[in-house]
């Protein structure tokens, strides 16, 4: 049976599927849902909290009524239970006020929010079955319900295209469910206990064929460059910089320093809080490279990044008499092909790009060090596959990747055994903290006059939305091109409003940031793309609407983006108050933020699985487990490798991980 044979699934369909990444009905089951809707157990208005999404059985009262400001329409009908009263509001979907109008009897789910003494739904959705409901991210070109019946024809085969990956008694000693179970209880669980156990088998194996692929990566590390450079090299360069280096990054450079001039090569973790100065490590890294006579090449996960550290990078190599490049996906052919030329020739010596370093076609001179900024954001795959470009038989370039999500020491040797570990754990002197807030919607008004005061000192501002446009799957997100147009109009009327996003055309977004780096704009209205690579000193005030749906580890870098200046700097959360968002309104350090985040979230996707293709392992809620779990996969591989007793079924997982990481590689290959 193949995916074109799915009830429901015609052409369109069937390419909008492929265009996502879902190839086969392997992929299909493999493509799990991210959460669910708990339809099971019914709320009471009395019971429903302020934050929390609840399901009611509701007794319309009166009319649906239907308002409209500009371009914006507004939804409201009021409903009861027994217990008590509660408003539902839809944005932006005029045709609810029939819908209503048509029932006297509905079962809502959504989001409560409260105000003025008052209880309302926003966005509900209208519920017709009593279960636990899977949600799929969406996808443009298939609409949940047919997603959800494609699925379930597919559990049929579900033995069949998902047979077991793991050997028999590692699961029994374990208690891990069984692949094509876990799959079933993935999309279609009996209760959010079973769903959990599902999620718990996945997440070992993924931790666990990480743990076995680092340590395959590990016992097979090569002979490096040997570099010489004068022993006063690094002093030299902070003698160069414009700032006094902490005494971390001095330490940091130093261990990068003797790793490069050692026989084997580097393979170095740089851990460092936002604004700590990772990058002007690397900077020197790359100067003793280039001093030794090779090439090194940086890889940043967004061309913002890579762009940035270009910027401010070419002049300090050129000052030094050495060449420095960009090289990203988004280049016109013409200067693609001149950027490929002189990489080839080895004119330049510093060579920073996106993942278009790693591409076909690609060829270095001799290439000494690479380096992968925003570790987090790459998998074992992408580091693999851009040392391979510098290999030559035995030897292998030195490897340094830099993190700026911290985490603590012992999960760090746990997450990246393969790697040595520095951290940079000093900020520079003179950094103001970052004042964090979470706003209530009933104090939205009196932030924007505060925003307005900030602006008219003259500096600017972030608003930072999950969303780039509305969707009937978003649950009332805000979106960033409609909140950009409301506060054109609203709030912010008469200030210049910008607006950038991830999928924005690369030159129109390049435009957008420039023009807020040179202060042609107040206010900048964004996705997450600004998360990284983006370094506006002046910018003092970040607000992020719906927090409570990032990480803790995201609002941080989002955070950073502000207290970049000497200004005293603002980040406000837009939100219910809860225990994740306190723990960033207590502190700035980053070390204890990710701490407290890997304990409610678990370490997530380690393996970077979540690519378009055949699937390799269930991404989604699936990929995420609890520190514990990782701890117990970690000491699992331990076990299966140094103990004879379990020889045959290390061989057994050791080979599903080298298979999981060439797989990974052939992909990244031709990406």
């Amino acid at each position: 049976m193949e995916l074109s044979d799915i009830k429901g699934i015609g052409k369109t369909r069937l390419a909008a599927l492929h265009a996502a990444g879902i190839c086969s009905l392997r992929d299909l089951l493999y493509a799990v849902p991210y959460k669910y809707r708990d339809l099971s157990r019914l709320s009471t208005v009395a019971q429903a909290r302020a934050g929390e999404r609840v399901c009611l059985e509701l007794v319309r009262e009166g009319e649906a009524k239907l308002s409209r400001h500009g371009k914006l329409s507004r939804v409201t009908c009021a409903f009861s239970d027994a217990t008590g009263r509660i408003t539902a509001c839809w944005f932006n979907q005029p045709w609810m006020r029939e819908n209503m109008n048509r029932h006297t009897r509905l079962t809502l789910y959504g989001q409560v929010e409260a105000g003025g003494g008052h209880k309302r739904l926003m966005n509900p959705s209208v519920e017709t079955q009593r279960r636990i409901l899977p949600v799929y991210r969406p996808m443009e070109g298939v609409p949940q319900r047919v997603h959800a019946a494609a699925v379930q024809q597919a559990l049929e085969w579900a033995e069949e295209l998902c047979p077991e990956t793991l050997p028999e008694e590692l699961c029994r000693r374990h208690g891990l469910i069984s692949c094509a179970g876990a799959i079933r209880a993935l999309h279609a669980p009996r209760s959010m206990e079973e769903a959990g156990s599902a999620q718990r088998r996945f997440a070992f194996e993924q931790m666990l064929m990480y743990q076995a692929a680092i340590r395959l990566v590990r016992d097979v590390r090569r002979q490096g460059p040997e570099m010489r450079f004068a022993p006063d090299a690094p002093d030299l360069f902070w003698r160069d910089m414009p700032f006094a280096p902490t005494g971390a990054q001095r330490r940091t450079l130093g261990e990068i320093a003797r790793d490069m001039a050692g026989k084997r090569a580097m393979a170095r973790m740089v851990q460092g809080d936002v604004g700590s100065g990772k990058t002007a490590v690397a900077m020197g890294a790359m100067l003793l490279c280039a001093q030794a006579g090779y090439q090194s090449a940086l890889m940043a996960p967004t061309e913002i990044l890579a762009r940035q550290h270009y910027k401010s990078m070419r002049a300090f190599f050129e000052a030094h008499g050495f060449g420095c490049g960009l090289l990203v996906g988004g280049m016109p052919a013409r200067e693609r092909r001149a950027a490929l030329a002189k990489i080839a020739a080895g004119e330049w010596k510093a060579v920073i790009g996106t993942h278009a370093l790693i591409s076909e076609g690609v060829r270095y001179q001799g290439l000494g060090l690479c380096i992968t900024d925003e570790q987090h954001r790459f998998g074992v795959a992408q580091r693999t596959a851009l040392l391979n470009k510098g290999a030559e038989g035995e030897r292998a370039p030195h490897l340094l990747v830099m993190s700026a999500t911290p985490i603590p020491r012992s999960l760090a040797l746990v997450m990246f055994g393969d790697l040595d570990l520095s951290i940079i754990d000093e900020l520079p002197p003179g950094r103001q903290p970052v004042t964090t807030r979470i706003v209530s919607e009933e104090k939205r008004e009196a932030m924007y006059g505060f925003l307005r005061k900030e602006l008219e000192a003259g500096r600017q501002a972030y608003v930072v939305c999950p969303l780039v446009e509305e969707s009937e799957n978003a649950d009332s997100l805000k979106a960033a091109k409609a909140h950009a147009l409301e506060l054109q109009s609203g709030a912010l009327r008469g200030l210049r409003v910008g607006l950038t996003y991830g999928s924005q055309p690369a030159a129109e977004k390049a435009e957008t940031l420039e023009a807020f780096a040179a202060g042609a704009l107040d206010v900048l209205v964004a996705t997450t793309v600004i998360e990284v690579g983006v370094n506006v000193p002046n910018a003092s005030m970040m607000i992020i609407e719906d927090a409570d749906h990032y990480g803790l580890a995201q609002l941080h870098q989002l955070r950073g983006r502000v207290g970049r200046g000497v200004a005293q700097s603002w980040c406000f959360l837009l939100a219910q108050p809860n225990e994740r968002l306190r723990a960033l309104v207590r502190t700035n350090d980053g070390f204890e933020i990710s701490r407290v985040d890997l304990e409610q979230r678990g370490p997530g996707e380690l393996l970077g699985t979540r690519q378009h293709g055949e699937a390799l392992l269930p991404g989604g809620s699936a990929a995420f487990g609890s520190m514990q779990l990782l701890y117990e996969a970690a000491q699992c591989a331990e076990t299966l490798q140094s103990d004879p007793a379990y020889r045959q079924e290390w061989q057994q997982v050791a080979a599903q991980a080298a298979t999981l990481v060439q797989r990974l590689n052939e992909r990244v290959s031709i990406s």
